[in-house]
C-alpha cells in the first residue's frame, strides 16, 4: 500500500503534537524519559521519510515532485518559456456592476487598493460579491510607494516616498461606508521613514471605519512589522480592529531571500505574538509556496506560527509578477494545499484557508464573517441580554 502525501502530512503533525504531549507531561522518572525518546525516534523517522524524496536541486529546479500516488507540485517553467500555466490557476477576467462600482469609486477618491497594485488575480471575484459571498476590499494605505523591495512583491519602492495625505483616513471611511461592502481589509506600504511607521495614520483609519458604519464593518488590517515597535504594534491592535493581520510570507529559512533584509521571520512572529498580548482578538498570517520551501519547512512554520498563538493561516500560490522579480520554483498541486489546510486544522488554528489562489486578503468577508466574527459577537449580545 502506498503512502500519500496527505498521509505524510498527517502523521507528521499526529507524531508532532504526541511528542509535545509527552515532553510537556514526563516526569523525570527514567521510564517517562524512554517514552519521550521513543516518540520523538517516531517523529524523526517521519522527517527522514519526506527527505527521501527528491532532494533540494530538483525541487528548486522545478521538476515533478511525487510522494505515493499524489503529485505534490509541478514545474514551474522560466521567464522565457512562455508556457501555460496549470489549469488550476486560471483565472476570469474581472467585471460585473458591483466591480466596476468600486474601481469607480476609488478613483473618485484617489485611493489605492493592493488589489490593483499587487496584480492580485482574484480582484474580480473578492470585489464582485454575489449571493454566496460577501464583497471585499482591500485598501492599500499610505500611499502606493514603499521603502522595502521584498523580491517577490510588484508594489513601488523608493528611500523617500512621498509624504501622508492626512485626508486619507476620512476619504478611506467615506468611500467604504458608501459602498455598502461588510468586510474591509486595510493593508498598507512599509514606511520605515516615518517615526511610528504610520501606526496612528492607520489607527485613526480603523476608527473612522468603525464610526462611519456604526460597528457594522469588520475591519482586517494587514501591517508591516513596524521595525519590531511593540508601542506601535499596540496602537493598531487597539484600535477596534477585528483581525490584526502580519505576513511572514515564507518559512524561517528562506525568509532572507524572499523578503527586504530589515524584515526577518523572528521579528514578524514577534509582531504576532506583541498584538495578541495588546488585546487583538484575533492574528493572522500568510505563507507562500513556491519560493523554494521544503514540505518539511512549512510544516514546522506552521507549528511555530500556532505555538507563538496565530489564530489564522492561509497558503498560497507564489506567483511571479514580472521577469524581474523572484522565478517560481514550482507550482504546488490543489491536492498538497489541502493537505497543508488538514494539517493545520489538526494544529488546532481558528481557521486555516490553503489553496493555490488563497490570498492573505482573498475573499476574507467569507471566510471569517459567518463562522468566527459574526458568531462570536451574536454570542456576545446574547450574553449582555440575560446578564
Amino acid at each position: 500500500m502506498r503512502v500519500t502525501r496527505a498521509d505524510l502530512l498527517r502523521q507528521l503533525v499526529q507524531l508532532g503534537a504526541r511528542s509535545a504531549q509527552t515532553a510537556a507531561a514526563a516526569p523525570a522518572a527514567s521510564e517517562a524519559g524512554a517514552g519521550v525518546s521513543a516518540s520523538r525516534g517516531a517523529l524523526q523517522a517521519m522527517k527522514d521519510r519526506l527527505a527521501a524524496g527528491p532532494d533540494f536541486g530538483e525541487f528548486v529546479m522545478g521538476s515533478k515532485q511525487e510522494v505515493g500516488d499524489m503529485d505534490y507540485s509541478v514545474y514551474a517553467p522560466n521567464w522565457k518559456e512562455k508556457a501555460r500555466k496549470p489549469d488550476w490557476l486560471k483565472r476570469e477576467v474581472p467585471g460585473g456592476d458591483k466591480y466596476t462600482q468600486i474601481k469607480s469609486k476609488l478613483r473618485e477618491l484617489k485611493l489605492h487598493t493592493v488589489c490593483e497594485e499587487a496584480r492580485c488575480p482574484n480582484i474580480g471575484e473578492c470585489w464582485g460579491g454575489g449571493e454566496d459571498h460577501t464583497a471585499t476590499a482591500t485598501i492599500m494605505l499610505m500611499g502606493d510607494t514603499c521603502t522595502r523591495g521584498c523580491r517577490f512583491c510588484a508594489v513601488k519602492t523608493s528611500k523617500a516616498p512621498p509624504p501622508l495625505d492626512p485626508n486619507e483616513p476620512e476619504n478611506t471611511a467615506k468611500a467604504v461606508a458608501a459602498w455598502g461592502i461588510d468586510y474591509v481589509v486595510l493593508t498598507s506600504v512599509d514606511r520605515d521613514d516615518l517615526p511610528d511607521g504610520g501606526a496612528a495614520h492607520i489607527a485613526a483609519t480603523i476608527r473612522g471605519l468603525k464610526e462611519k458604519t456604526e460597528g457594522r464593518l469588520l475591519v482586517e488590517a494587514l501591517v508591516p512589522d513596524f521595525q519590531g515597535n511593540e508601542a506601535n504594534v499596540a496602537t493598531i491592535a487597539q484600535s477596534g480592529l477585528d483581525v490584526f493581520a502580519h505576513n511572514v510570507e515564507t518559512v524561517e529559512r528562506t525568509s532572507p531571500m524572499v523578503r527586504d533584509r530589515r524584515a526577518s521571520w523572528k521579528q514578524s512572529i514577534a509582531v504576532l505574538q506583541a498584538a495578541k498580548a495588546a488585546g487583538a482578538r484575533i492574528t493572522k498570517t500568510s505563507i507562500m509556496l513556491g519560493c523554494g520551501e521544503q514540505p518539511q519547512e512549512v510544516l514546522q512554520a506552521m507549528q511555530a506560527l500556532r505555538d507563538a498563538g496565530v489564530d489564522v493561516v492561509t497558503l498560497g500560490q507564489y506567483m511571479r509578477p514580472t521577469k524581474r522579480h523572484m522565478p517560481v520554483s514550482e507550482y504546488v498541486t490543489p491536492e498538497s494545499f489541502a493537505a497543508y489546510q488538514q494539517a493545520a486544522e489538526e494544529m488546532g488554528f481558528l481557521y486555516a484557508a490553503s489553496g493555490p489562489m488563497v490570498r492573505s486578503s482573498y475573499k476574507a468577508g467569507e471566510f471569517f464573517l459567518t463562522n468566527v466574527l459574526r458568531g462570536g459577537k451574536a454570542e456576545e449580545r446574547s450574553l449582555a441580554a440575560t446578564a
